[in-house]
């Protein structure tokens, strides 16, 4: 079974964000992980491979030449090769235009059976972009997988995460997967991974590369300002000597101060 991973370099998720001049200060940005959605996807797509005893995942990630790293993060995790699109072109993508960039690569990768992804990134929370890369790829896709029961025979059934409960979906393949948190955590890369990565298969493809024209990759949604949610206001201890006491200057407050009743 050949896979293809698309993989999301974003902020640590620890990361405190700050604010300059109304959008994310990039001095902030210190330090970089796969996207945490993107490394379920890698962990279900490692356990398909190991189950089908072969075939190969192959990582798509778009992000600027300091993404090597992060990209090898997942070589090591258990991938097999890996593409690095890179171009000045690729900066400031929407959801559309990375979704376009991906289909292209993938494209020319071609040979797979199953597209995994994330179901949104966690540094811009679109969640997005699978949807759109399936409508480009012509493929059927299915959100918020949270397992794969079964597949196999040109097909697979999985199970997706919907309100109050989960949904059993059987879909034809090549299909476009979005992963949401699992039954499986995703693995740490051991030492002979991370040394391994070094040796794996890993290509660099500009635009060109891809046969795509970066005029065609202007976003159609603009950030204007970004801001930091506003400082919540101290708690207030009720004061009185007895359950009802406190229950009365509760009323109280809610009525005259909070205005709520």
């Amino acid at each position: 079974m050949n896979i293809i991973v698309c993989m999301k370099r974003t902020p640590d998720t620890a990361t405190k964000i700050a604010v300059k001049d109304g959008q994310i200060d990039p001095a902030c940005l210190d330090t970089w992980i796969i996207n945490p959605y993107d490394e379920y996807a890698i962990e279900e797509a490692l356990q398909l491979r190991d189950r089908a005893g072969e075939g190969k995942i192959t990582l798509v990630s778009i992000g600027p030449p300091e993404a090597q790293e992060t990209i090898r993060k997942g070589l090591a995790m258990g991938c097999d090769e890996a593409v690095h699109l890179v171009d000045d072109a690729f900066a400031g993508l929407d959801p559309l235009g990375a979704a376009k960039v991906l289909a292209a690569a993938i494209q020319k990768v071609g040979d797979f059976d199953l597209v995994y992804t994330g179901w949104k990134g966690v540094d811009e929370d679109h969640g997005q972009t699978g949807i759109y890369l399936a409508e480009f790829l012509g493929l059927p896709h299915v959100s918020m997988v949270v397992k794969i029961d079964d597949i196999g025979d040109g097909e697979a059934r999985v199970e997706r995460e919907v309100e109050g409960g989960h949904e059993l979906v059987r879909t034809s393949l090549p299909a476009v997967f979005t992963a949401q948190k699992g039954e499986n955590e995703p693995r740490y890369p051991t030492l002979r991974g991370i040394m391994g990565a070094k040796k794996k298969p890993f290509q660099t493809w500009s635009a060109a590369d891809v046969g795509l024209d970066p005029a065609g990759l202007q976003p159609v949604q603009e950030i204007l300002s970004v801001t930091l949610p506003p400082q919540r206001q101290a708690g207030r201890i009720v004061e009185g000597e007895t359950v009802e006491e406190k229950a009365r200057e509760l009323a109280r407050l809610l009525r005259e101060e909070a205005k709520v009743i």
